[in-house]
């Protein structure tokens, strides 16, 4: 059997797809060569007939042309998923990212004085109107916002941290590590389970730069514990002139114990405190754009802002956008949890989550599969993103059940398009409702119709 070469295949490309320049068809014409190459070599093509070949030349290029990140069905029930993009953006975010994006914009430009301005004002003003904060600052993500705090006010010197508060978050991130490449001295006081206000106060030297409180937004310690509370922490600082910084990790606006839930400290409640810088992220509980936002007192928010590593660590102005979009929905909480989704998500009554799976339940069975049960089970799902760790949510789910193994059905499902990611307890795959949007449901029915197949037996 003769193999086409790479300038044949790129001519047949040419004919089947002729408003692309041949050029384009390079790197699509090498992988038809190599497939068909291969499945030779394997005896598993003897022929090569025309058919055969542009069917392969067509899925190829259709897996050439598909972008690698892409839209997906989050039928886990996790929230915060920080391996499927964290929290989805509210519509008024995404209508503001887009004028944004294709039009010009005042990034840098003061249009009152007609000269260059800077990035940060379009959402210092409405960051210190909702918490209240003296100066307020932005950079890329959370581990940046760490990072350049410490740098600027501790470079070279102590930062005192209890040992039960030396984290670590997803991809490694941990407190030691960010603390020793911002320049700085770590030094651990307490034991795992319990500091004292004492163990703080006899490690202060002239050396002491900060006293560092790191909020376990992914995991509680229980028992025999003891913790400083950030008031007492404060009024340690405020008796040696030393500033007191608090990474929240995953901030919030919303005090979720008004809800009936677990009481999770709110960054307005950090700052009230009395402390002197607080960090957090953007795009976890908070619901916007990957950001790591700063607030605090001003004269040291005005010293981070001046370290070159702000020019380093800076947000563009599409996520300036989507993140003064979603700021502003939080001048009324009201507002914010019917139109910020990772909060709709949250708040969501279980009763509503019910109806929701009895809908998706009866659509599937309305499908007549022969290889297939459907019901409706209670599930418990997590807030994820390293927060609320101990939050456990009430939802449901349709749990699938069918001659194929669940790993198997998981694995289809997860090669749809657009992909529909489930998961798998005691062997039964579930699907979760908690974060389907409305589209959502279209899109794993007509998923399922697939399976009507009869002559589909394994997967």
């Amino acid at each position: 059997m003769r193999i086409p070469s790479v300038n044949e295949l790129k001519e047949k490309f040419s004919k089947i797809y002729p408003s692309y320049p041949l050029s384009y068809f390079l790197e699509p014409s090498r992988r038809v060569a190599q497939i068909i190459r291969e499945k030779w070599q394997k005896g598993e093509l003897e022929r090569l007939e025309e058919p055969y070949l542009r069917d392969l030349m067509e899925k190829v290029f259709n897996e050439y042309e598909t972008p690698s990140l892409k839209r997906v069905i989050n039928a886990t029930g996790v929230v915060i998923h920080t391996n499927l993009g964290r929290s989805p953006l509210s519509e008024k975010a995404i209508e503001e990212i887009v004028k944004v994006a294709k039009y010009y914009s005042n990034l840098e430009f003061d249009l009152k004085e007609g000269k260059r301005g800077s990035r940060y004002v379009h959402v210092e003003e409405i960051l210190k109107e909702i918490t209240q904060a003296e100066g307020a600052l932005v950079v890329n993500n959370n581990a940046a916002a760490v990072l350049i705090s410490l740098n600027t006010l501790a470079y070279g010197k102590e930062v005192i941290v209890s040992r039960g508060e030396l984290v670590e978050i997803g991809g490694s991130f941990r407190i030691p590590e960010v603390m020793k490449w911002a320049g700085c001295i770590l030094k651990e006081v307490g034991t795992t389970n319990k500091t004292h206000l004492f163990d703080y106060e006899n490690a202060i030297t002239e050396n002491t730069a900060m006293l560092l409180k790191v909020h376990r937004s992914n995991f509680e310690i229980v028992g025999f514990t003891k913790e400083v509370s950030l008031e007492e922490l404060v009024n340690l600082g405020k008796r040696f002139g030393i500033p007191v910084m608090k990474d929240l990790g995953s901030g919030c606006f919303v005090d979720f114990s008004e809800y009936g839930m677990k009481k999770e400290l709110t960054v307005q409640e950090v700052l009230k405190a009395g402390v002197d810088i607080v960090t957090f992220s953007g795009d976890k509980l908070l619901g916007g754009p990957q950001a790591g936002i700063i607030l605090g007192k001003k004269e040291l928010i005005e010293k981070i802002k001046k370290n070159p590593l702000n020019r380093a660590l800076r947000i563009d102005k599409l996520t300036l956008a989507g993140l003064e979009a979603t700021l502003r929905l939080y001048r009324d909480k009201a507002l914010a949890i019917e139109h910020i989704p990772v909060l709709k998500m949250i708040f969501t009554p279980k009763q509503k989550l019910h109806k929701k799976a009895k809908y998706l339940l009866r659509k599937l069975k309305e499908l007549k599969l022969k290889n297939f049960n459907f019901k409706v089970v209670e599930t418990i799902n997590k807030t994820g993103g390293g927060a609320l760790p101990t939050l456990d949510l009430i939802s449901y789910a349709v749990a699938v059940e069918s001659k194929f193994s669940p790993q198997a059905v998981q694995k289809t499902l997860r090669e749809n398009d657009p992909p529909i990611i489930t998961r798998i307890d005691e062997d039964k795959l579930l699907i979760d409702v908690r974060c389907l949007f409305d589209k959502d449901y279209e899109e794993i029915i007509k998923a399922f119709k697939k399976f009507k197949d009869e002559e589909r037996s394994s997967f």
